[in-house]
């Protein structure tokens, strides 16, 4: 039997006012935090990244389509992965959808990962997806953007989390990447502050680009479907 407390309509009334109004300051927080983020200095990407994606090897600056901002998203599937990370695979269930609205804003959406393009095709073909998803298998894209680190980084120290040196430490990959999410907003919210997102912009007809800032973009669709 549960041991929730019980109260009365003005009880409730009364404490849920009280929780609007931390929630209406955790939203003018955000708020202010994606301002700052959208402030923070651009940073001009010399090194030349090379991928796989369905239509053939791709630079960095191919993965622009023309659009003026690359949006990634740094999918957690890794060469030994037999199937994407469970809480990536969540927050991909919308990128069809919103995929969409961020074109007609002139953004261009991928997602990145580490294992071998062969891989997350039978991956993309099992979810039904069809948004655009590079590999960058035998690539330093994921390390030097500092979403992975090899065993020997994690062991050592030899990384940066949280845009500082790391620590040796066993649960490393748990703590990082594997929190579990515990609402779409909270994926929402995720998407707004997380390294795994990361928007690019072309600084020149070059192809040279600029590491940019994660993007805020609308918050994914829940969808129902069969993937036996």
């Amino acid at each position: 039997m549960t041991k929730h407390r019980t109260g009365t309509r003005e009880e409730w009334l009364a404490a849920r006012l009280e929780l609007l109004e931390a929630e209406k300051e955790l939203t003018r927080r955000s708020d202010e935090l994606a301002r700052r983020r959208q402030e923070l200095p651009w940073v001009r990407i010399d090194k030349e990244y090379r991928f796989e994606t369905d239509e053939g090897k791709a630079s960095l600056a191919d993965l622009f389509k023309g659009r003026s901002q690359l949006l990634v998203y740094h999918f957690m599937f890794g060469p030994d992965y037999s199937s994407g990370c469970p809480s990536c695979s969540a927050i991909a269930d919308g990128f069809n959808g919103f995929g969409v609205h961020l074109a007609n804003h002139d953004v261009m959406l991928w997602a990145v990962s580490r294992a071998p393009l062969e891989k997350l095709q039978a991956y993309k073909r099992r979810m039904g997806w069809s948004f655009p998803w590079a590999s960058s298998f035998g690539n330093d894209f994921n390390s030097d953007f500092d979403v992975y680190a090899s065993e020997e980084q994690q062991r050592t120290g030899a990384y940066e989390y949280n845009y500082r040196p790391g620590t040796p430490v066993a649960a490393f990959a748990t703590r990082m990447w594997r929190r579990p999410c515990q609402s779409w907003q909270l994926l929402w919210r995720a998407h707004r502050a997380s390294s795994v997102w990361r928007t690019l912009r072309p600084a020149s007809r070059a192809g040279n680009c600029i590491r940019r800032l994660p993007c805020v973009a609308a918050p994914p669709t829940r969808r129902r479907r069969n993937r036996n």
